[in-house]
């Protein structure tokens, strides 16, 4: 299928699924990465798998609360997560460590996320759904689609999972890093980061590749 380009929706649905359903595809997994931007932590991915539904009812009732993750409040993703893990066909989340994104680039380090959340699947999956951008590493055929998080019910999930696995690892690094605000900030580049960043220098959690804290290194001067 070809890429898809941007379309007026309010919310994700299962539009691309059912189509991908009609043909008698039934694994159809959701792919989306989180934390492409911060200062400081892993990039990671979600993969899910939704059954093949013909209407969101009953057990599946929660979906309609399904969005971007961007777009929802904390709480109702975590609530959220756990009815994903609990009744897509399969999850998984992939993790790329600061290392790895300051070697290779945080692209590259998002589409090894990706990878690594398809290889967490319990089943193979037939065909990917990902947000945006295509999967060269992977043979599996693939449709990428623009804004799909907003677009499609199993690239939403997807991003869910992987933000609520990404900030709750996040909150657990407080204890070993602790001052920078991690339990709220989750690495990003807010004004209690920067102060922070300013008054303790960067920690072993830091992307070295992104600015500031690359000058910051390089100088050795306080931002």
């Amino acid at each position: 299928m070809p890429s898809m380009s941007p379309a007026m929706r309010t919310a994700p649905d299962l539009a691309v699924e059912r189509a991908l359903w009609g043909q008698s595809i039934g694994f159809v997994a959701g792919i989306d990465e989180v934390g492409r931007g911060p200062l400081a932590g892993p990039v990671a991915a979600g993969a899910v798998i939704l059954p093949p539904i013909s209407r969101i009812t009953g057990k599946f009732r929660w979906l309609r609360r399904v969005n971007d993750s961007k777009q929802l409040l904390p709480a109702v993703r975590e609530e959220l997560s756990g009815y994903i893990w609990e009744h897509a066909l399969a999850a998984g989340v992939g993790f790329v460590s600061v290392m790895t994104i300051d070697r290779i680039g945080i692209a590259e380090a998002s589409r090894q996320a990706w990878l690594g959340a398809i290889a967490e699947l319990a089943v193979k999956p037939a065909h990917l759904l990902l947000d945006a951008f295509p999967l060269p590493a992977c043979r599996l055929p693939q449709t990428p689609i623009i804004g799909g998080d907003g677009k499609s019910m199993s690239i939403a999930c997807a991003s869910i999972i992987a933000k609520v696995a990404r900030d709750r690892w996040m909150a657990e690094q407080h204890c070993e890093y602790p001052g920078y605000g991690f339990v709220t900030n989750k690495g990003y580049a807010t004004p209690e980061h920067f102060a922070a960043l300013d008054r303790l220098g960067p920690c072993l959690l830091h992307r070295r590749s992104f600015s500031p804290v690359r000058e910051m290194v390089a100088l050795r001067l306080p931002l």
